[in-house]
């Protein structure tokens, strides 16, 4: 069976640092955030992965597109963080997407929510040039704002970046039908002391950081009927 081919795409990166705030580049969030998908996508599924850059280097919009188009990529997937006075999330079509990218970005956008219990801004479209000049369905993920002071306290924890990955892997787990390859998947926080937060029964999240697990407690203080956490 041939394997899906999937181009990952950390934006910005060398001498574009993209949004920078409270101490954060989004440079280098992006390419943490994608060398999690790209790992856990590789162990897990039968799935070819690759990225527009795998370290801090600088590749133009029109370059990222050109490697995902001569690779022959099936699906095309931006990662970066939002910064201009807003706090949330949302994804990206071309303007002129057609359905398939459309189930494509519904997919992801609903994972990722699911993972981040955070503002929803929607699935937009937009005339991004990695969108416009890619071959294939194509999305962009806007994950949180750098100079939001809540949101840019969970993008210093290790476990909130693990947690949109993870979001990513599973729109396409489920856009694609994959199935594990392996039964035993390695746990998403060994070695390190973490906390799962569930609200009236359901999981928004899990945390390394004590800031954020208490920040998720007090937020929903007056909603939830139910708050529990749990040391993973």
């Amino acid at each position: 069976m041939e394997k899906v081919k999937i181009m990952i795409d950390p934006g910005h990166g060398g001498r574009d640092p993209g949004a920078v705030a409270n101490g954060l580049q989004e440079k280098n969030l992006v390419l943490t955030i994608a060398k999690h998908i790209q790992q856990t996508l590789l162990q897990n599924y039968h799935v070819d992965v690759r990225m527009t850059r795998e370290r801090d280097t600088f590749v133009s919009l029109e370059g990222r597109a050109e490697l995902a188009n001569a690779w022959g990529a099936d699906y095309f997937l931006s990662i970066h963080i939002n910064a201009g006075g807003g706090s949330g999330f949302e994804t990206f079509t071309f303007t002129k997407a057609g359905s398939k990218t459309k189930e494509y970005q519904k997919a992801v956008h609903e994972e990722i929510a699911t993972r981040l219990y955070e503002k929803d801004r929607g699935m937009k479209e937009a005339n991004f040039a990695v969108l416009r000049s890619t071959r294939m369905p194509a999305v962009l993920t806007e994950n949180l704002f750098i100079d939001h002071p809540k949101d840019s306290l969970r993008l210093k924890d290790a476990t909130v970046l693990k947690a949109i990955a993870q979001g990513h892997v599973n729109g396409l787990m489920k856009l694609l039908r994959l199935t594990p390859t392996r039964t035993s998947p390695a746990p998403a926080f060994k070695g390190e002391r973490a906390y799962r937060i569930l609200i009236n029964d359901k999981q928004i999240g899990a945390y390394k950081e004590t800031e954020n697990v208490l920040a998720q407690v007090e937020q929903h203080l007056k909603t939830a009927t139910k708050i529990e956490v749990q040391q993973l």
